[in-house]
């Protein structure tokens, strides 16, 4: 039988679990168009109601309009049924006198300015803040959110503010959130870790992660939830103009990703499918996370995640040099060329 991934696995050494595959929310918060309440709404009874029990957010997206989606949506659900996790890093604020919103890829947002705050005191707030938007009072993991380029805030401040509020029992798991594999690898060498949310860099089409982040997390014991498995849109419809990290996909990309897409339509497989279930072929990925900004794409998620793919799929990928010969694939035969499931 071909390898599914089931069951919720523990990050690092915390209590915390996430199951393989969770609803990322920056959709909720209007990326790129508006998406009515009502359809952000169904989104995420849609995700629940297929098995979706990790929902991951941040005050970055939609300007705190994600959380307060997700926070509505989830009302009445048992706090105990699902993962939630958010982020901080940038704190909001309302807008001085005359300042206009920066939506920085977000429509219709509320009225609020992000603030870069990584001292103990702004994580805090931050936080608490988070928690009033999602209407909760706790959530389960606390990432530092695109802090490649704030290294000495985080060494300084914002990672033992994180630290001491899992040792006071304030969150459950903490770490990181970062588009850039290699700063992921360098503060999980550094710091007491106990997840990376890593985006883009673990997919068909980049190995970055398997290079620097992945030896490290596993020798570190630190997991690894993968967002980005679709490189921003490529991934999902590989056609010229497609987006790929959030700018038009070079040529050379586009071709690679019609060429992986051919493979996978002889195999009777969609690509889409194939892009949400190769991560898991490195044993320290715990789970990924697929966007949706409708009900049918969050049905439409689950359903691709437990698409049978057939073994020999992936190594006609590398045997077509499509795939890096090294790279650990996510196989059911044990002497398939992968890493050991998790």
């Amino acid at each position: 039988m071909p390898y599914i991934p089931r069951g919720a696995r523990r990050l690092g050494r915390t209590r915390v679990t996430v199951p393989p595959l969770g609803l990322g929310c920056a959709p909720l918060g209007n990326l790129y168009r508006p998406l009515p309440e009502d359809r952000a709404r169904q989104t995420v009874h849609a995700a629940f109601d297929t098995g979706a029990r990790h929902f991951d957010t941040a005050p970055h997206y939609g300007l705190g309009l994600s959380e307060q989606r997700l926070g509505r949506a989830l009302a009445g659900r048992d706090r105990a049924a699902y993962t939630l996790s958010t982020k901080v890093g940038r704190r909001l604020r309302a807008l001085a006198p005359g300042e206009t919103v920066d939506g920085q890829g977000y429509a219709a947002t509320p009225a609020r300015a992000r603030v870069w705050d990584l001292s103990r005191d702004g994580i805090r707030r931050t936080l608490a803040a988070s928690l009033e938007r999602l209407d909760v009072s706790a959530v389960d993991i606390v990432y530092l959110h695109d802090v490649e380029e704030h290294i000495p805030e985080v060494y300084g401040t914002g990672f033992a503010a994180l630290a001491e509020l899992r040792a006071e029992g304030v969150v459950g798991a903490i770490g990181f959130g970062l588009n850039r594999s290699d700063a992921a690898a360098r503060y999980v060498a550094d710091l007491d870790v106990d997840v990376v949310l890593c985006a883009g860099r673990w997919t068909l089409l980049d190995r970055g992660a398997f290079d620097d982040l992945l030896p490290v997390c596993a020798r570190r014991g630190t997991s690894v939830v993968v967002g980005g498995v679709y490189n921003s849109g490529l991934l999902a419809d590989p056609s010229p103009g497609a987006p790929y990290d959030y700018a038009p996909a070079p040529a050379a990309l586009v071709e690679r990703a019609r060429r992986l897409a051919s493979v996978c339509a002889e195999f009777g497989v969609p690509l889409k499918a194939a892009a949400l279930r190769f991560p898991f072929g490195h044993p320290s990925v715990a789970g990924v996370l697929a966007g949706a900004a409708s009900p049918e794409e969050a049905r439409e998620n689950a359903e691709l995640f437990t698409y049978d793919i057939p073994d020999a799929l992936w190594h006609a990928l590398t045997d077509r040099g499509l795939l890096d010969p090294d790279l650990p694939l996510p196989t059911a035969d044990p002497g398939g060329r992968r890493g050991a499931r998790p």
